[in-house]
């Protein structure tokens, strides 16, 4: 494969295994110009094991601001660049998103080198739907914002994914038992990919009492059961005088069914069989 010259990669590295580095990922940074890493002691260890011999710069939370310009320059001279963090996918709880950011400003071209990500990987195996979740990654430290974000979580009905470290871990499974409630489903993903790979399940109130007396290790990904939605029982005759205010709206009777069954606990066809012996409304 070649490199496009002017062009930023955003190339995804391994959590933890390096088999997991993509063929495709050892191509491109062993083809690009240049590569800015979160860590370059880090990312050297992984050029090393792969034989890539591309010169590293910098480019972490701390220093972001003033590389950007730098890295925008050598990006209109025709410089491929690759950008890194320790582990994972840039921009997803780690340095890359201002970066990306300013360089679709700038008409530059950014094309993603797909990899792992620790989000995806708990969740996959963790047992909870995973037709919808949301990603909330670290949440605040300031008690404020913490508390925001968690009374915003409370009516979250979507699996959630969190990233939390060893020493602030009992604290946050605390947190999210004291106001999601202490009986809502949670998976701890430890040390994904790595030789002490771990899962535990159960529930929050279950996970706070190990933890009391289990210390925690390792970085950890939680995936957390969202709200379970009541679905109101109505009556026949309640369902028919919802349908019927749905078609004087205009709704089909497909549409109506279709639209009562999201709130309800009966099916789209059972709704549709009740619409079907209502006289035309509206019509």
């Amino acid at each position: 494969m070649d490199v496009k010259p002017g062009t930023l990669y955003v190339v995804g590295t391994p959590i933890g295994n390096l088999g997991d580095l993509t063929f495709r990922a050892v191509q491109t940074l062993k083809m690009v110009d240049l590569i800015a890493a979160e860590d370059t002691r880090h990312t050297g260890k992984l050029l090393q094991h792969f034989q890539i011999e591309t010169p590293q710069i910098s480019y972490y939370e701390h220093n972001q601001h003033r590389r950007i310009p730098e890295v925008l320059e050598k990006l209109r001279q025709g410089k491929a660049i690759a950008i890194v963090t320790d582990a994972g996918i840039p921009g997803i709880s780690d340095p890359g998103y201002e970066l990306v950011k300013a360089c679709i400003e700038a008409g530059i071209s950014v094309i993603p080198i797909p990899g792992v990500s620790a989000s995806l990987t708990a969740l996959s195996v963790s047992g909870l739907p995973t037709d919808r979740f949301v990603f909330e990654g670290f949440l605040p430290t300031k008690n404020k914002l913490r508390q925001e974000r968690l009374q915003a979580l409370r009516s979250q009905s979507h699996t959630m994914i969190l990233y939390e470290s060893p020493h602030r871990l009992r604290q946050t499974l605390q947190d999210l038992a004291e106001t999601l409630g202490s009986d809502r489903d949670i998976v701890l993903g430890r040390e994904l990919t790595k030789l002490h790979e771990e899962f535990w399940r159960g529930s929050l109130k279950e996970a706070v009492e190990y933890y009391q007396n289990n210390e925690p290790k390792g970085e950890f990904t939680l995936v957390v059961a969202g709200k379970i939605q009541e679905t109101p029982n109505l009556s026949e005759s309640a369902i028919k005088a919802e349908l019927e205010a749905l078609l004087r709206q205009g709704l089909t009777r497909s549409q109506a069914s279709r639209q009562l069954a999201e709130n309800t606990s009966l099916s789209r066809r059972e709704i549709y069989q009740l619409a079907l012996t209502l006289d035309e409304v509206g019509r």
